[in-house]
This record gives C-alpha cells, sequence and structure tokens, in this order.
C-alpha cells in the first residue's frame, strides 16, 4: 500500500482525513469491516482542536508541538484503518476507493518490451582456465525493467577450427543478471579460443538484438 495517499498538508490531511471518515461511516457495514469510530474518529477530532488552537495570535510553540503530535496520530490512525480494512478488501469497489481517496489498484498487467539495446564485455584472467566477463552497455536503450537481464552465448574452438561466423553459432549460453561473470573451462580448454555474444532478456525471457561477437583465449 503506498503511504503517500495521505496528504502532507495539515489543512489537506484534515479535509481528507474528514471525508475518510465520512465515507467509511457510510460504507463499514456494506463492506463488513470495523467501524471507523473506534479508529479515526478520536484522533480526527484531537487534530482539529489542536488545528483551531493555531489559529490564535497567542500561540506558542507547545500549541505547535501538539499539533504536529496530533497529526502524526492521524496519520497513523488512518494508515491502520486504510490496510487493515479497506486495501485489499475485496468488496471495496474503485468507485468506493475513488470516494475515500485512497489507491486504485492498477490490475492491467504491464506490458513489458522487446529489449534493443546491445551488450558485450571486457575480459580478465583471474585464473587458469578462468575468463572473467565484466559486462557492459554498448548501444541502444537501456532500461531496467526491458533489459531484466543479459543471455551469454558462448563456444571454446580448438586452433585449426572454422570459427563462428556470429553469435547465432555459439552452442551454449548462461543467463545472469550480474555485471561480472566467471567462466571455467575444462584443463584440456586451455589455449583454445572462447568466443561470446551477449543478448538482453526481458524477464519474460524475450530477447533483443545480438550484441558484438568477442573472444579471448582460455589460458
Amino acid at each position: 500500500m503506498k503511504k503517500n495517499y495521505i496528504p502532507a498538508g495539515d489543512a489537506k490531511l484534515l479535509e481528507w482525513a474528514r471525508n475518510l471518515y465520512a465515507e467509511a461511516v457510510k460504507g463499514f457495514a456494506k463492506w463488513k469491516i470495523a467501524a471507523p469510530e473506534l479508529f479515526i474518529e478520536t484522533p480526527l477530532a484531537e487534530f482539529e482542536t489542536a488545528m483551531e488552537k493555531l489559529s490564535d495570535p497567542n500561540r506558542g510553540k507547545i500549541d505547535v508541538s501538539a499539533k504536529n503530535a496530533a497529526k502524526k496520530a492521524l496519520e497513523k490512525a488512518c494508515r491502520e484503518y486504510v490496510q487493515g480494512f479497506l486495501a485489499r478488501n475485496p468488496i471495496v469497489t474503485d468507485l468506493d476507493r475513488e470516494r475515500l481517496g485512497i489507491t486504485i489498484y492498477d490490475t492491467i498487467p504491464t506490458s513489458i518490451a522487446d529489449p534493443t539495446g546491445q551488450a558485450d564485455a571486457k575480459i580478465t584472467y583471474p585464473g587458469r582456465t578462468q575468463l572473467m566477463l565484466h559486462i557492459q552497455h554498448v548501444d541502444g536503450t537501456y532500461d531496467r525493467k526491458t533489459n531484466y537481464g543479459c543471455r551469454v552465448y558462448f563456444s571454446a574452438y580448438a586452433p585449426g577450427e572454422t570459427p563462428p561466423a556470429s553469435g547465432k553459432d555459439l552452442r551454449e549460453s548462461k543467463f545472469t543478471r550480474q555485471k561480472k561473470m566467471l567462466f571455467t573451462f575444462q584443463p584440456g580448454d586451455s589455449g583454445k579460443t572462447a568466443y561470446f555474444a551477449i543478448r538482453y532478456e526481458n524477464s519474460k525471457g524475450s530477447t533483443g538484438p545480438w550484441g558484438p561477437m568477442f573472444s579471448a583465449i582460455i589460458p
């Protein structure tokens, strides 16, 4: 439940809380929940009184402190009532939520676009038969939702073998959401050339365009 459905300003909070209370009084029986009088009535009245005292030109620091304390208590009471009885109550309709002045939930799934960016990596050599990929964005749009992670395609080729023409020729792949990815090859792969190509994936598994192919000799 979002916290920002409660207004920040004193006057707006008072107006909102009065409306919440009035609408809850009308609907609590229909929604089969506790009456708002048990939660909101007293802190609302105390905040109203504290606000009235601030209109006195002779008000002092004590009055301001009392108002701030009453405001905090009212916010807490309203939030507990909304979250405890209204927020996920299936009987409370979107029209009810609009009248109450609380969050209306979006039940339509958000579509996630296919990735459009490209990535490659710099390579370091942490140990024998090991290559560490430091993945970096190189082209196109970068969006955390669209570019949920990376699918790294790779294969090792011995000297004399025909190298891959593109990433489509690489036989293996691993998925990662990290910026670094360690590849540990077999001892017999030492001296071979490892080829890599990266494609972004969104959270639904849809892939973006191929990044440039790159390679390194396996130590």
